[in-house]
């Protein structure tokens, strides 16, 4: 009788055991989860959990999420320094380069030698790219570093390609291209002034590339999710293993020298594509031309 109820007494022993390990482990569960979602909002401390309380394993999650939001501070701070440096450069050049386009221009008008002359166009080109440059790092930083919101909403797409084309026709019958509009029916959700900023930079670098007597086109191809604005050229194409790459912050391509340009509207493009829940493609074959797609949801996500 007594070994029975030495084995009862064991029995419920090791079921309050279990049930203990059980509660102790789904209590460590709980707080690991705590930490993960304080994680993932940012909003992790180490000092929010009592030392003395930590499991092992709790305690080494904790040190790890504590050195993880660590860097993700630095990391953020280090790109607001970037930020506000970018802007400080432009701040204080802006004067000079205004001068030297000024003084290329007066330049430009007194009677120079045919190299003088030449010396002073290539003054006011380089000015004016220096310009640009200065641009579109200060734009590109901002919208990296979450400084500038876009603000994205439903919008027809047809005034916003007719606005592109308007701006860039002057520059196209200078070169002797055809620039044109097929269909563009279609809505998609977007900042216009950020969206028009995309698709000028894709219409540019089209004429850019696109020799005498080609033409570059414009329209809107409508899928289930996305409404695509294409730029269609007739330049020379761009290789397989360059596409991937002409995307990426001032790269060019070998033979995209003389060509006018800095190597970074591409890249802007596709962050302000991204910032809109959208994205950029590239269909090309050399000696056929290219096409550009800008990539934007067709409706609001969820909740949104």
């Amino acid at each position: 009788m007594t070994g029975y109820l030495m084995l009862g007494a064991l029995a419920a022993a090791m079921g309050l055991a279990a049930v203990w390990e059980r509660r102790r482990s789904a209590k460590t569960l709980r707080r690991l989860e705590e930490m993960v979602e304080m994680a993932l909002a940012g909003d992790f401390s180490e000092e929010s959990f009592e030392e003395s309380r930590l499991s092992a394993l709790e305690s080494r999650l904790a040190r790890y999420l504590s050195s993880s939001a660590l860097c993700a501070r630095n990391l953020q701070a280090q790109k607001d320094q970037i930020s506000s440096l970018i802007s400080d450069i432009s701040h204080q050049t802006r004067t000079p380069v205004a001068n030297l386009r000024l003084y290329a221009q007066l330049l430009e008008e007194q009677p120079l030698t045919p190299q003088g002359r030449d010396c002073a166009r290539a003054i006011s080109a380089q000015s004016e790219k220096l310009q640009t440059l200065i641009e579109a790092l200060v734009k590109t930083s901002r919208l990296e570093s979450g400084l500038l919101a876009l603000h994205p909403r439903q919008e027809e797409l047809a005034p916003l390609a007719k606005r592109a084309l308007e701006q860039y026709l002057p520059l196209a019958q200078k070169k002797g291209l055809s620039l044109t509009a097929g269909p563009l029916q279609g809505s998609a959700v977007l900042d216009a002034k950020w969206a028009e900023e995309a698709l000028c930079n894709l219409v540019d670098n089209a004429l850019k590339y696109t020799p005498a007597g080609g033409s570059v086109r414009l329209q809107v191809q409508n899928y289930e999710l996305f409404a695509a604005i294409q730029i269609i050229d007739t330049g020379p194409g761009i290789p397989e293993d360059q596409q991937a790459r002409i995307f990426g912050r001032f790269w060019r391509a070998p033979g995209a020298w003389q060509t006018e340009g800095v190597g970074i509207g591409l890249y802007l493009t596709r962050q302000i594509a991204e910032k809109q829940g959208g994205y950029v493609k590239v269909d090309s074959r050399p000696g056929q031309g290219s096409t550009f797609s800008l990539y934007l949801p067709r409706e609001l996500p969820q909740g949104g």
